[in-house]
């Protein structure tokens, strides 16, 4: 019997392992590429819903800077609504509706004018939209940033130079107000800046004119080595202000110097490009330039200069009131060559006369100079464009249903999570799915095993001798690998047995054999030896005889086993097949007409091939003798030999008895012989046909048997030419 395996080492155990472990991969990598796949849709929601929000938020503010009393709100949430496809509603501080995509609110009185409280918008508002007190948070994804300068110089966009100031004064750059052009001075300004960009494009450099919010155009030419811009191309009435913005940039100056005398300070000077310059003729630049927030620096005036008069600065070109901070906003435009100064713009300094103050003190003084200036600037500009834009209104921006605001449904999708209930229930799928997997490849398993078992206990019944039964289909399963595993398991077995049987039948034979004229040679020698018979010729010639066939018995024996083993040794040469066919046809001429029999040989052609003429003459002889033992008296035997054009075929014809076809497969076996009683007239040891084919084989060809009983039979040796 078998041995007994391990659990822990059985294939059972082994599989119910390898489909446990697969199904936990399986399950783990499916949960997270779902928390994944699901995670990144969420974010990608949550950044377009934020992406729309911004727009959203960017044009009302736009519409707000630029329109009193909110005029085209209705036109303009409608379509966002459209193209978002969300509900839109703008209300006034106290929840009035303003405008609203789903329909004017209840008792509204039209665009900007008196309506009922929206009661179905949700109790916290999306944004509030002012476009003097931007809220840069959203206005950072809009698209169109609010830095960057508007008015009459200024530029719209979130790349303009000043854009780290929208965080200062937060005054939305398209509210230009009373710094908008007139058409005339829009149309004489944008003449003389396709001037100079065509001034620039025949020096080979790119330059392009971009017009700010307040009609002002700018050149850029963000390529300009040279500086062509500034000395070859420039005109300055690009950076003069204009009759209209004179007028704005006087009130500007004296709502903030207004607002400086109320706290003690003294008055500035604001440039077009928001810049001020103090009684004492400083400037105050950018914080960016020192590292030092709201550094001062003194700069005397140029001389011929006046003051207000908006002439350009060192610094740059005038951005003009729509810019975002109160402070110096440097964006580098055409200037004519600069007067010499008494001192550097870039490098900081102190009074023109008298002795240099403390440096620490200084630069505090300077610094609460310049944050009450800038507080002042800020506030007049709030107070000048007031009238020129629409009020503060609360924006609503909610799902189609008015379900959620914008801000809710981001946090909402900012992460995700599981309850525990869908935790719970996702562990128990999970653990169903995993006791499915055991039990399946249990079964499989199960059925997988049966027949392994099954082979294993027939091969140790093999093992120890005893019979073994087939395995049957059942035991081997329908179909599959199992299946033919088992068939060749029965072939093997059933191949096995035959080759007992035959072995058996063998030792028997060869004991039949050798018996018969050993007892012949030890009766006539114990005749003799009692005096029975004489010792006379004839019986020394009948011993002779039983000795020889002794003889020739174990040297067919030696012969097969030397085949069998492969140490049947051939001597190859280039013969003729007709030379074999001769000389086989005359050493059998003699027996053949004792047993008055014909024998004849027949050659069609002379092929000449290479072979050991010693052993292809045996098999042929032993063809030839056996042919001539059954033919019967008056009979034939023809040898004939022919040439194919890939080998060389020998054939030997009888008119004998013939072989029955279930006796045919069995002629080249050894100790077979037709005559089941083996006596010494039908036959000799029975091991002729069988040296045949392996004295063929060894030549690398094959021999064959065809018969028809009662009208002979043919063999026929055929030997390759290439072998």
């Amino acid at each position: 019997m078998a041995r007994d395996i391990p659990f822990r080492k059985s294939l059972l155990t082994r599989l119910l392992a390898v489909s446990v472990l697969v199904s936990v991969l399986s399950i783990a990598a499916t949960a997270w590429l779902a928390a994944q796949t699901t995670s990144g849709a969420i974010r990608q929601e949550q950044g377009q819903v934020l992406a729309d929000d911004a727009r959203v938020y960017d044009e009302l503010l736009g519409l707000a800077a630029t329109a009193p009393g909110w005029r085209g709100a209705e036109r303009t949430v409608r379509e966002l609504a459209r193209q978002t496809g969300r509900r839109i509603a703008l209300t006034t501080q106290d929840r009035v509706v303003i405008a609203d995509s789903r329909g004017k609110g209840k008792g509204e009185g039209g665009s900007g004018g008196e309506g009922a409280p929206g009661a179905e918008l949700p109790a916290k508002a999306s944004a509030v939209v002012d476009p003097l007190a931007v809220d840069g948070a959203l206005t950072a994804g809009a698209g169109s940033g609010q830095g960057g300068g508007g008015g009459s110089g200024g530029e719209s966009g979130a790349g303009s130079e000043d854009a780290d100031t929208a965080g200062l004064d937060r005054i939305d750059p398209r509210a230009v107000g009373p710094f908008r052009l007139s058409g005339r001075e829009r149309t004489e300004l944008a003449k003389v800046a396709d001037d100079v960009v065509g001034c620039m494009h025949d020096f080979g450099v790119v330059a392009r004119s971009v017009q700010g919010p307040g009609g002002r155009p700018r050149i850029d030419a963000p390529n300009d080595p040279n500086r062509f811009l500034d000395y070859t191309c420039n005109d300055t009435r690009l950076v003069v202000p204009t009759h209209t913005e004179s007028k704005a940039l006087k009130r500007l100056n004296e709502l903030t110097n207004a607002c400086l005398r109320r706290g003690g300070e003294p008055p500035v000077t604001v440039e077009l490009d928001l810049t001020w310059r103090r009684s004492d003729g400083g400037v105050a630049e950018r914080a960016a330039r020192t590292g030092r927030p709201w550094a001062s620096f003194v700069v005397p005036a140029e001389p011929g200069t006046p003051s207000g008069s908006g002439a350009p600065s060192e610094r740059g070109a005038p951005s003009g009131p729509g810019t975002s901070s109160g402070r110096a906003t440097p964006v580098p435009t055409p200037t004519p060559a600069p007067t010499p100064s008494p001192a550097e713009p870039d490098t900081e300094s102190t009074a023109p006369t008298g002795p240099l103050p403390d440096p620490v003190d200084s630069t505090r003084v300077d610094r609460e100079a310049d944050t009450k200036a800038a507080a002042c600037v800020g506030s007049a500009r709030r107070e000048q464009l007031g009238p020129y834009v629409s009020a503060p209104a609360l924006l609503f921006v909610t799902s189609s249903d008015g379900s959620r605001t914008a801000a809710a449904r981001a946090g909402a999708n900012s992460g995700f999570s599981l309850s525990g209930a869908d935790t719970t229930r996702l562990a128990g799928l999970s653990a169903g799915i995993l006791a499915v997997t055991v039990a399946v490849t249990a079964f499989a398993a199960t059925r997988l095993i049966r027949p392994l078992r099954a082979l294993t206990t027939a091969t140790q019944r093999m093992k120890t001798g005893e019979a073994s039964e087939p395995v049957t289909a059942r035991s081997a399963g329908s179909a599959g690998e199992i299946r033919q595993l088992a068939d060749a398991f029965n072939d093997m077995a059933a191949h096995r047995k035959a080759l007992e049987d035959q072995r058996q039948a063998m030792v028997s034979d060869v004991a039949h054999e050798l018996r018969t004229p050993l007892s012949n040679i030890r009766g006539w020698l114990e005749a003799a030896e009692d005096g029975v018979v004489a010792t006379d010729p004839e019986l020394v010639s009948s011993l002779l005889e039983e000795a020889l066939l002794l003889q020739h018995i174990v040297n067919d024996l030696q012969d097969l086993a030397a085949a069998d083993a492969g140490t049947l040794r051939l001597h190859r040469e280039p013969i003729h097949t007709s030379d074999v066919v001769d000389q086989v046809a005359a050493a059998h001429q003699a027996g053949a007409e004792a047993a008055g029999v014909r024998l004849s040989a027949k050659t069609y052609g002379d092929p000449c091939f290479t072979a050991d003429p010693l052993r292809l003459r045996q098999a042929i002889g032993n063809l030839v003798s056996n042919a001539i033992r059954h033919t019967p008296e008056g009979g034939s035997v023809t040898i004939s030999c022919r040439a194919t054009p890939d080998a060389v075929e020998v054939e030997v014809a009888d008119t004998g008895t013939g072989i029955e076809p279930t006796d045919l497969p069995h002629v080249f076996d050894r100790f077979w012989r037709a005559d089941k009683s083996r006596t010494r007239s039908t036959g000799g040891s029975g091991l002729g046909l069988a040296i045949v084919r392996k004295l063929v084989e060894g030549h690398g060809g094959t021999v064959t048997a065809r018969s028809t009983p009662g009208e002979g039979a043919v063999f026929t040796v055929r030997v390759p030419l290439s072998e």
